[in-house]
Parts: structure tokens; C-alpha cells; sequence
């Protein structure tokens, strides 16, 4: 199979034949059509992440058919078109497991980081972990909400119950499928970007944002939560000056460079920072029933597998609308 391989952090991804993986009695093996191409996947490229399996195919956005199973999968058969997130596997047995916290696990792999992933004809994948893709998405259209929709939609429901108004720090690609979701639910979205990212603001303003403008602006009105998703530690205490007492900004990054020291009085009044990390296979089934009735519709920008590297470059400088998606095979 073809595969685009990191063999070392902080150089280009290199294309290489490699055997096509055989699934163990848990594992399906998967045909790829489509993957996307995430933030995390850059930061593993650009050494921000520490320790990935190398060499490593990255990759963790991934819509494939299953064209054989191992000897133990009962969840899915020859032919079943599924999706594999990030979170790879879990122990079970930690204290985080086993108190419904599989995101935390101890021992939790990745895919795309500690397993191998989805910039690859082929991949297999644990079917304890892989999801049902609803039929109304087309491959490359559903590959962003693998993670993109994954991670932003339990980052949005960390920010709280009954909001009102919201702030999204970063319209990137998690923020145009969460602003779908929360302006389908009543909430009013705020959409703060890079400052002078025109294009990004009226993005923003296309999909039903009351307001755009740069992140370092203030937004006509104070917010009941903000959610950022760009890896800009500065960003936090600018939320916090514009979230309302016992408001929440909650980072949905993997990554993010350093929060400088702020005032208390930003945090007084009972406001709460938090992170997010990973995700579970609850918020999956949740995302996944409630985006067709949105509908979600997602926005991406296709590349072939060989163009990885151009597709990790526009993501690196701000040159994608939407979501970026490797499209590898046919529908």
C-alpha cells in the first residue's frame, strides 16, 4: 500500500510502499477513502507533541470500508463503512476507565500518534473504537467529524447547559461544525479570528455568526462561555475578560503555548477555565446522531495522499477554509 510516513519530527512526511497491515481478533482492516488533516497531526510534525511511534503514519480523521475482520469483531462485517477517531484504545482497567473517564485513560492509545493512522491506502483499527458513519455523509465530507467535530462538540459541552451567547477563539475546522451545532441548539456565536483574517470573519458571518472580528476585539456584548481552539495561551485571559460572571472558557487544543499571568479579578465572579482532552466513544455516538439533524454540513478542502505535505503547510500558515481532507480512494 501507499502510505505518506513520518520518519522524523520536523521533516516532511516522505511516501513510501509498505505491506498492508493485517487486522488482529479485534481489529478491522480498513480500505481508507478519505482522511482528514488535523491541528494535532502539525503538532506532532513540528515536535510539539513528544514521543510519537516512529516511523508513524499520521492521520486520526479516518472513513473507510472494512474489507476484513479479525476473528473476535462482531461489531461490524465485510463491507460496513466506519470512521476511527483519535482515541485508539483504553485499558479499561484504570481508575479513570473505570469511573466512566476513558478520555484520561493511563494507558490509552492514539491513532495517528502511538498507532499508526490514516494517510495510508489502508489501516486497522480496534472495532471497539471505530463508529458508524451516518449514510447522508458523503467520505470526505464526514472525515472532519472524526475529531474536528469530535473534540469541538465535547469542548462546546464542557462550556455549560443554557448558554446564551458563546465566543470561538480560531475559526478553524472544529469551530465551523460546533457553530452549526450551537446556533442549531438557540445559542448566539461569537466568532473571534487572527486579527485581519477577513476571509475567516465572513466565514463566520456565512454560517450564522452575530458577530466576527479579531481576537484581540471585543465583542458587543459579554459572553456566557468562550471556546478556543487556537493553540494561542494569550487567548485565555483575553476570554476572560469578555465572559460574563460564572462564565466558562474551556481550550479544546492538544497543545497550546504558554498562558501568561493575568489578573484575579478576570477569574473572580466564579468563572472556570478549563481544558479538554481527548474524547470518548459516547461523545462520538452523541455527534454523530445529532449532525445529520442539523444537518452539519462541512467544509473541506481536498488534497490527494502525495499532497499531504501541502495540505499540513496551508494548515500551518492559514491558508484553508474549513477542514482540510486527504481523499484517497473513491466513494
Amino acid at each position: 500500500m501507499g502510505a505518506m510516513v513520518l520518519e522524523n519530527p520536523g521533516e516532511p512526511l516522505r511516501y513510501r510502499e509498505l505491506p498492508v497491515p493485517r487486522p488482529a481478533p479485534e481489529q478491522v482492516l480498513l480500505r481508507i477513502h478519505a482522511c482528514g488533516v488535523c491541528h494535532t497531526d502539525l503538532h506532532i510534525v513540528d515536535r510539539e507533541l513528544p514521543h510519537p511511534k516512529l516511523p508513524l503514519i499520521l492521520g486520526h480523521e479516518i472513513i473507510g470500508t472494512v474489507v476484513r475482520a479479525g476473528q473476535r469483531v462482531d461489531k461490524f462485517k465485510t463491507g460496513d463503512r466506519v470512521g476511527v477517531p483519535w482515541l485508539g484504545s483504553t485499558c479499561g482497567a484504570c481508575r479513570y476507565c473505570r469511573r466512566g473517564q476513558e478520555n484520561l485513560c493511563d494507558h490509552a492509545q492514539f491513532t495517528g500518534y502511538t498507532l499508526d493512522g490514516g494517510y495510508a491506502e489502508y489501516a486497522v483499527a480496534d472495532q471497539r473504537y471505530c463508529f458508524t458513519i451516518p449514510a447522508s455523509y458523503r467520505d470526505a465530507a464526514a472525515a472532519p467529524l472524526l475529531c474536528a467535530g469530535l473534540i469541538g462538540y465535547r469542548t462546546y459541552r464542557m462550556a455549560g447547559r443554557n448558554l446564551e451567547k458563546m465566543g470561538i477563539y480560531g475559526f478553524g475546522a472544529a469551530a465551523h461544525i460546533v457553530a452549526q451545532i450551537a446556533l442549531f441548539e438557540g445559542v448566539q456565536v461569537y466568532a473571534f479570528t487572527r486579527p485581519g483574517d477577513r476571509e475567516a470573519q465572513d466565514f463566520a458571518r456565512r454560517l450564522g455568526a452575530v458577530w466576527a472580528g479579531d481576537s484581540t476585539q471585543s465583542p458587543p456584548d459579554q459572553l456566557d462561555a468562550a471556546i478556543i481552539f487556537a493553540p494561542v495561551g494569550s487567548l485565555v485571559p483575553e476570554a476572560l475578560r469578555v465572559t460574563a460572571k460564572g462564565g466558562s472558557v474551556v481550550s479544546g487544543g492538544i497543545h497550546m503555548s504558554d498562558i501568561p499571568a493575568f489578573p484575579y479579578r478576570l477569574l473572580w465572579e466564579e468563572r472556570v477555565v478549563r481544558s479538554v482532552a481527548n474524547l470518548t466513544r459516547q461523545d462520538g455516538e452523541e455527534l454523530l446522531a445529532i449532525a445529520p439533524q442539523v444537518p452539519v454540513q462541512t467544509e473541506v478542502q481536498l488534497y490527494t495522499l502525495k499532497q499531504a505535505n501541502q495540505a499540513l503547510d496551508d494548515l500551518r500558515n492559514g491558508r484553508m477554509e474549513g477542514a482540510g481532507v486527504l481523499k484517497i480512494s473513491p466513494d
